[in-house]
C-alpha cells in the first residue's frame, strides 16, 4: 500500500514507520507542526525542534521521505479555541481527543487522504473490518491502550486509519526499537497534552485567560475558607494545588458566574454520590447500536465501569454506573465499549 505515516519523534510512531517499511509498503513520513510558538517562546528552546531532530534521524536511517507540514492555524481554530471556550465555561475539555478527530484524522485527512491508501499513526489501538464496517478495538496493553483518545473518529476516518503497533505491548515495542536500533530507542515517552510539551496546563490557561480571583467555599457549610486566582484553574475531583491547611480538600463543584470554587474534606461521603452521567452529542463509530448495557471509560486508562444506558432524543443518553466515580467532570468524554473490547461510541459529559 501507499501509506502516510504521522511521526512525532517518539518511539511509538517510529516503530510504526519501521514496521511498515519492513513489510514493503511505500511510505511517506509526515511531521505535523502544531506547536504554539507564542506560548512556548519563553521556554528558551522550541520542543518541536528536538522532536524534529529525532524524526529526521529515524527517516534518514530508514531512507524514508519526510514532509514537514504546518497545521498551526488548523490546530488553533479546531483544538485550542475549543479548549479555551470549554475552560471559560468551567468545563474540563480533552484537547487530545479533538486533536485526533480534527487534525491528525481531520485536517490532514482532508488534504492528503486521496493521495494515500491509509493514514498510519503510533497509537495503541486496532481496527477490524467486518461486512464493510470498520471497528475500533482495544490494544492488548490495557494501560497504554489509546482507543479512548480515538473515540470521536468517524467511520470514514476509521476506514483510512492504520495502527501498526496496536497489537503490541509497550515492553514488546521497546524491545523492537532496540533490536531495530532506532535513534530514539531509549527516548522517554512524552506526557501531557500534545501541543503543550514542557508547558504546564495552568501556564497555558494563565497566558490566555489571565486571573479572575474568587472564593474557596466549603460545600457543606458555605463558609469561605480562602481565595483562588481563577475558577478555571480547577476541575471537579481535584485534590492537589488547592493550597489550604487542614485537608485534604477536594473540589466538589464550581460556580463560574459567581467565581466560587466549592471544596470539601468529605468528598467520598454518601451525599456526594457520583454514579450517574448525562452525555450529549453521542457519536457511534461503527453504526448505532443502542444496547442497554455497556462498559464505560470516563478517562484514559485501563478502568472500565459497567453501565446501564438509557437513550434520549437529540443524541443524548444517561448512564447509571455500577459504582461511584469521584472524578466525573462536565466537558470530559464518556466512551462506551462492548464485551469484545470494541470502542462503540462516545459522548460529552453534560
Amino acid at each position: 500500500m501507499n501509506i502516510a505515516v504521522l511521526i512525532s519523534g517518539g518511539v511509538d510512531s517510529s516503530v510504526a514507520l519501521h514496521k511498515l517499511v519492513q513489510q514493503g509498503h511505500s511510505v511517506t513520513a509526515f511531521y505535523l507542526k502544531i506547536w504554539l510558538e507564542d506560548e512556548l517562546a519563553f521556554l528558551g528552546t522550541c520542543p518541536w525542534e528536538e522532536d524534529l531532530s529525532y524524526v529526521r534521524a529515524v527517516c534518514d536511517k530508514l531512507k524514508v521521505k519526510l514532509e514537514v507540514v504546518s497545521f498551526q492555524k488548523q490546530y488553533w481554530d479546531r483544538v485550542v479555541a475549543y479548549t479555551l471556550s470549554e475552560i471559560k465555561k468551567g468545563r474540563t475539555p480533552n484537547p487530545d481527543i479533538m486533536c485526533n478527530q480534527q487534525v491528525k484524522f481531520g485536517a490532514f485527512y482532508e488534504l492528503f487522504a486521496d493521495q494515500f491508501d491509509a493514514i498510519a499513526t503510533g497509537h495503541y489501538a486496532q481496527t477490524e473490518t467486518l461486512n464493510g464496517v470498520t471497528y475500533l478495538t482495544q490494544s492488548p496493553d490495557a494501560i497504554k491502550d489509546q482507543t479512548y483518545f480515538l473515540a470521536r473518529l468517524s467511520q470514514s476516518q476509521l476506514q483510512k486509519a492504520l495502527f501498526p503497533i496496536g497489537h503490541m505491548t509497550k515492553a514488546e515495542l521497546r524491545d523492537y526499537a532496540h533490536t531495530a536500533d532506532l535513534p530514539n530507542k531509549a527516548r522517554k515517552d512524552s506526557q501531557g497534552i500534545c501541543f503543550l510539551g514542557k508547558l504546564k496546563f495552568s501556564e497555558f490557561v494563565q497566558y490566555h485567560l489571565g486571573e479572575s480571583p474568587g472564593e474557596l467555599v466549603e460545600f457543606e457549610t458555605g463558609v469561605v475558607k480562602g481565595t483562588h486566582k481563577g475558577a478555571w484553574f480547577y476541575t471537579v475531583g481535584q485534590r492537589q494545588g488547592i493550597g489550604l491547611a487542614g485537608g485534604p480538600w477536594y473540589v466538589v463543584s464550581k460556580d463560574m458566574a459567581a467565581r466560587r470554587v466549592y471544596i470539601s474534606k468529605n468528598y467520598y461521603e454518601s451525599d456526594k454520590r457520583r454514579d450517574s452521567v448525562l452525555v450529549e452529542d453521542l457519536l457511534w463509530l461503527s453504526g448505532k447500536n443502542e444496547q442497554p448495557e455497556y462498559l464505560v471509560k470516563l478517562r484514559h486508562g485501563p478502568k472500565k465501569i459497567p453501565a446501564t444506558v438509557s437513550y434520549l432524543p437529540d443524541q443524548r443518553a444517561t448512564m447509571i454506573l455500577a459504582e461511584d466515580d469521584q472524578g466525573i467532570a462536565s466537558g470530559q468524554y464518556a466512551v462506551l465499549y462492548d464485551a469484545h473490547n470494541r470502542c462503540v461510541a462516545s459522548g460529552i459529559i453534560a
